[in-house]
């Protein structure tokens, strides 16, 4: 055969390929960027907090448990099950790490392979393993240990998982499996007819209430293929051969099987769950059964393409592919269900009783402080019916324990946070007409939060808002009140702002549902972000309850009266009325040349959340180009597609959602009006497949790294002249045509008309 046939037959399979890959975006996932350590702009170069905290999870978007490599030991916050830079595997975890946060796992248990020789402890079993040896997707690990020579591979489902090892060498076999309970208090019983092991951890409770027993335990049931040879239990590193049951008592605990050394290859299949053994071993049965190992992962494959299949783009780089998948991915980790496949789950503020969702999912592990901004409103987009199966559990929630929770997690109030934003995550999905929960019980919960004080011993537990009294008394928190009731302390400036914007969210709901009386209350509120931001500096600045202004100040000095950041972070959070905040500070153009110093001069920090919305700002100003600018700065500057890639802690998703708004070209400033700020897309085009049947369309004609301008816009056919989308011209389908350049359009959407909605136009 010819050349030319050999070059046509190139091409046509290379086609196929790509064809092929834009409908498998699990391909493009790479879930070790963010798994190792990154030197990082903020606080402190050294914390913990401020690293990716990201694992490399096997399973199903929003699932129970995430399967994972134990690369250390750890019930710690901040302390993730497994960092990239550290060279020894310690076993396969199943996991309830809240990916990419600060907190700690929970209800964990880890199970590792030896070949040779018995060895209980994490350090004395850990194996050597090369990174070059390892395959992570999100439905499927492998890696091999090469000081035991075994390959071990996993995969998994939303409540069950199986692990495959593969023994290259003779020896005896053992199977070692630890419940990692925080306070030592694990329990495992050996089934030796039935091949089984079952076993639990009790939960406990951290920040508000830290130590405190959640009232329920992580269950699981371990089942192997094959029989045992022989099988005990350790508690300290002292084994007891032929022990059956084990339970810690403020000691680490453990139990081993043997296998025959004819076992060349050992299946291990688990089941999870948060209210008992029962319910982990039918969780197994729904789920997996006797399906193979092979089958479980395509089946975890096909859940994964189906949900980062609803956006489909064209263009772009491979690196940019990787980026925008593997964000995407990151953003369906939390929070995580946490109802058995039947339903049940353990009551919320308490966990002794056992409850039922019925046909919904109830969820838990909702880390709002972060993910209200953009992974619940990309939610409202992507996946409406979960976001409101995931409302409804808030709903849950605040009946079973009285208020509406602040950071539920665990199954329990925390208030770990300042804000209260599951009123904004709420409003949000009411606002955008959500399904699956309903609005009047919603808003009676919410508006307990807004209107009522907690004088009870409950507050001390995270029930209420922090410091509400002062907030109600002064339209402000002045710095007298030190809010020692709550793990962050103080950070009155930040509360005030970020309660302000809670009380306008709310207020776009009682507009929506009739109640006008609290609406004229809740604008009025709105308003308090004037009450800590000097109209003399213009920067958000501490203030005393007699109404003076703290002199020893700094705008770029960190300072106890504002969360994680510095007063110039949080001078911009005023997402609810930027033209208001302009008016306080000053006017347009000391507004737009404060931005402009804040960038320019490096003051902003993309790694923590509260400055997430800032480039989308200049759109409110009439200079939307500056916001196309800077946007592709942060994604290329921010972003990388090695494992040390995240920029700062990935907070449960919400830095990711962030790189999904931005590369796809629109972002939510503030999550509670039904609008999106137009920034400038990274690909020629994205496609919005839409729970409706709808789909939605950007295109992007010359977008590439240099053209990044949007020159002129058409909506659906017309003439486009705004900085903003609606959410209605989203999910009603559609296609919106930028035209990119080179250099900045400085007419288009730079009018009045044409600006993001503000309270004050």
């Amino acid at each position: 055969m010819n050349n030319s046939f050999w070059g046509l037959f190139f091409l046509f399979t290379l086609f196929v390929s790509c064809n092929k890959m834009s409908y498998s975006p699990e391909a493009y996932v790479d879930p070790l960027i963010g798994t190792d350590i990154r030197t990082v702009e903020g606080k402190d170069k050294n914390s913990t907090e401020e690293r990716g905290q990201v694992i490399p999870a096997v399973g199903v978007p929003h699932g129970m448990t995430n399967w994972v490599a134990q690369t250390e030991e750890t019930e710690q916050k901040c302390r993730p099950p497994y960092y990239y830079f550290q060279d020894r595997i310690q076993g396969f975890r199943a996991s309830h790490w809240m990916n990419g946060s600060c907190t700690q796992d929970y209800g964990s248990v880890t199970i590792m392979p030896l070949c040779g020789k018995l060895r209980t402890g994490t350090k004395e079993r850990a194996s050597r393993f090369s990174h070059e040896d390892e395959v992570a997707s999100p439905s499927y690990y492998s890696v091999f240990l090469e000081d035991e020579n075994i390959l071990s591979e996993m995969t998994g489902l939303s409540h069950s998982g199986v692990l495959r090892f593969t023994f290259e060498d003779e020896g005896e076999r053992f199977i070692v499996i630890e419940p990692n309970s925080d306070e030592g208090m694990g329990y495992l019983s050996i089934d030796p007819k039935k091949k089984e092991i079952i076993g639990y951890n009790p939960a406990h409770r951290i920040y508000q209430g830290w130590g405190m027993e959640a009232g329920f335990s992580g269950h699981f049931v371990i089942r192997f293929e094959d029989g045992f040879e022989e099988f005990g239990v350790w508690e300290n590193g002292t084994l007891t051969e032929n022990a059956k049951e084990i339970k810690g008592n403020k000691t680490q605990v453990g139990a081993w099987v043997k296998f025959t050394p004819k076992s060349k290859e050992i299946v291990v299949r688990i089941g999870t769950s948060f209210t008992s053994a029962k319910q982990a071993a039918r969780n197994l049965s729904a789920e997996i059964g006797s399906k193979s190992f092979d089958r479980i992962r395509h089946l975890s494959s096909d859940i994964w393409n189906e949900a980062l299949e609803k956006v489909q783009i064209k263009g772009g780089t491979e690196d940019q592919k990787i980026k925008f998948y593997t964000a995407l991915y990151s953003t369906q980790f939390l929070p995580r269900t946490f109802s058995d496949t039947d339903g049940s789950y353990p009551r919320f503020d308490s966990g002794k009783e056992i409850l039922n969702a019925g046909n919904a999912i109830y969820y838990c592990d909702f880390s709002q402080w972060d993910t209200y901004r953009a992974v619940h409103p990309l939610f409202t987009i992507l996946d409406p019916k979960r976001d409101g199966d995931m409302a409804r559990s808030l709903v849950l929630k605040a009946e079973q324990g009285g208020w509406l929770p602040i950071f539920p997690s665990w199954n329990s109030y925390t208030s770990a946070m300042i804000g209260d934003h599951c009123i904004a995550m709420l409003s949000d999905a009411i606002i955008k007409d959500v399904p699956g929960f309903d609005y009047e019980t919603a808003y009676r919960i919410m508006r307990k939060n807004a209107f009522e004080i907690n004088t009870d011993s409950s507050y001390r537990d995270g029930k209420g808002r922090r410091a509400m009294e002062s907030y109600l008394k002064y339209n402000f928190i002045p710095l007298e009140d030190e809010v020692r009731d709550a793990f962050h302390k103080k950070e009155q400036v930040s509360r005030t702002l970020e309660y302000a914007y809670d009380d306008f969210v709310l207020a776009q709901v009682a507009k929506k549902l009739g109640k006008e009386a609290d609406y004229l209350a809740l604008m009025q509120r709105a308003q308090n972000y004037r009450n800590v931001i000097d109209p003399k500096t213009g920067y958000a600045r501490g203030r005393y309850a007699d109404g003076r202004w703290i002199t020893d100040f700094d705008p770029n000095r960190f300072v106890s009266y504002i969360c994680e950041g510095t007063p110039y972070h949080y001078t911009w959070y005023v997402p609810q009325d930027v033209a208001g905040l302009m008016e306080q500070m000053g006017g347009k153009e000391r507004f737009i040349h404060r931005l402009d110093t804040f960038f320019e001069n490096g003051y902003y920090w993309h790694g923590n959340e509260p400055g997430h919305h800032i480039p989308y700002l200049f759109a409110y100003a009439g200079e939307p180009w500056k916001t196309q600018y800077w946007i592709h700065e942060i994604i290329n500057s921010e972003y990388f597609t090695t494992p040390d890639g995240q920029c700062g802690n990935e907070d449960a998703g919400q830095m990711s959602a962030w790189l999904v708004f931005s590369m796809m070209g629109f972002y939510p400033v503030c999550p509670g009006m039904p609008y999106y700020v137009i920034g400038s897309p990274t690909f020629e085009e994205c496609t919005l497949h839409l729970d409706n049947g709808n789909t939605f369309t950007i295109h992007a004609q010359g977008a590439s790294d240099k053209n990044i301008y949007i020159q002129s816009a058409q909506l659906n056919g017309e003439t486009y002249d705004k900085s903003f989308l609606r959410h209605e011209d989203i999910i009603n389908g559609g296609e919106l045509t930028l035209i990119l350049g080179n250099t900045p359009n400085k007419t288009w959407a730079s009018h009045s008309e044409s600006l993001p909605p503000s309270l004050n136009p």
